[in-house]
């Protein structure tokens, strides 16, 4: 793997030279869009809304809709309002990681510590699987700050990304069961059936499905075949009781 960022992990005092890898990786295919006409590929062009024209690159400048006008910025614009390039990811405080609602995780990243930096690496490492907390910090990547949460995973310290409070969207618009009755026989089954089904977490038992089906039918297709795909149809409910659904539900897991 090819390092992204180099800076260090700032620990109190101690400063911890580290390298960031990407922890996650895309496993969807990647498609070319062509022409169905003679399969060359399709390029995009950045085209002027008003006059159908191809803009030269040079041309191109950004701006932001304010009172239905826009304000262009320059470029001395975002340098000045971009966060001081340090490269360094400051441990502000530390929090229980199950206080992080899981809606602000983003994106994950290994470290690796610099030579001179591994025993102040395996101390802080060996700290958060004792103490089980999290560390709380801010970084800058690719010229954006980043708020992200240090702990352990399999031995390596991982610095995942996680949104700012802003960036979640408020629930207030969303049509919530408040005024639903449900009664106490049909909370009692519901438990049932969430205990019925409840297992350890395994995310190796999940495997994506649509990714492998999709693969077969293109090697398949090369080869001139096209491949019987079984499909699970999907069951009507029987009927609209709540309860006798949650009751066969519970039955249908027991046999």
């Amino acid at each position: 793997m090819r390092s992204i960022w180099k800076g260090s992990i700032g620990f109190g005092l101690v400063n911890i030279p580290i390298k960031l890898y990407s922890a996650v990786q895309n496993s969807t295919l990647e498609l070319d869009m062509l022409d169905s006409r003679d399969h060359e590929r399709i390029r995009y062009q950045r085209v002027n809304e008003r006059t159908h024209k191809e803009v030269p690159y040079d041309k191109i400048v950004k701006g932001y809709m304010l009172n239905d006008e826009y304000v262009i910025l320059e470029e001395e614009d975002f340098e000045d309002a971009a966060p001081e390039k340090t490269k360094m990811i400051e441990l502000e405080n530390f929090v229980e990681l199950d206080e992080i609602n899981p809606i602000y995780f983003e994106t994950s990243y290994y470290s690796e510590p610099e030579t001179q930096g591994r025993k102040a690496y395996a101390l802080l490492l060996k700290a958060l699987q004792k103490s089980k907390k999290a560390g709380l910090a801010r970084f800058v990547l690719r010229n954006t700050e980043n708020l992200c949460i240090i702990h352990p995973l399999n031995n390596v310290i991982t610095v995942t990304k996680i949104r700012f409070a802003e960036e979640i969207r408020s629930t207030e618009d969303i049509l919530t069961p408040d005024n639903i009755n449900v009664t106490r026989k049909e909370l009692d089954v519901g438990m049932a059936l969430i205990d019925q089904y409840s297992a350890k977490f395994d995310i190796h038992r999940f495997k994506d499905e649509y990714h492998d089906e999709l693969l077969k039918i293109i090697k398949a297709k090369a080869k001139g075949k096209r491949p019987t795909i079984k499909k699970l149809k999907p069951k009507k409910t029987t009927g609209d009781n709540l309860y006798e659904q949650l009751m066969q539900s519970l039955n249908k897991k027991g046999a």
